[in-house]
């Protein structure tokens, strides 16, 4: 198990099966169990992709330079999702419109709502997207499962680090 810990492309790939189970999760309860997204729904979605891809990045680009670009960017992409997961938690729930907010003006800008709406379009107010899975509020999921990516890039970027010694 330490070798698994210790290798930065192992890592990275744990990151990138990470999201894509959180992404399968969240299109899987939007579609089957009818659990509509709101705008900062959708933005924690797009977080993930570009977790995703710097994963993916870190996997390709093994010299020293790719991985610590590859584990800066997910720890930066990291922080930004437990953020929005907070701000959705805390903030956007008891708030009957998500019109306007950052989340929803950022995701129209993207145009990925009209371009992959049964994925990034949100369908939901925040109020009525503040639901629980298993007895737990899903954006706590959501910023669980950055905590848990996000920690992955700091131990491949501490695995270079302590190789280029």
């Amino acid at each position: 198990m330490s070798n698994l810990l210790t290798h930065p492309v192992k890592l990275f790939a744990m990151a990138a099966g990470t999201c894509v189970l959180a992404m399968g999760a969240a299109l899987h309860t939007q579609h089957v169990m009818g659990m509509e997204p709101c705008p900062w729904c959708v933005l924690q979605r797009l977080i993930f992709v570009g977790i995703f891809a710097f994963a993916v990045l870190g996997m390709a680009w093994r010299r020293r330079l790719g991985v610590m670009v590859a584990a800066l960017g997910m720890d930066l992409l990291a922080a930004l999702g437990v953020a929005a997961a907070l701000w959705q938690h805390f903030v956007a729930s008891s708030s009957n419109s998500c019109n306007l907010t950052f989340a929803d003006r950022f995701m129209s800008a993207t145009g990925l709502d009209g371009l992959l709406p049964d994925v990034f379009a949100a369908r939901a107010s925040c109020a009525e997207a503040a639901t629980t899975l298993v007895g737990v509020p899903y954006e706590f999921w959501s910023l669980a499962t950055f905590a848990m990516v996000g920690t992955l890039a700091v131990l491949a970027l501490l695995s270079q680090m302590r190789s280029a010694r």
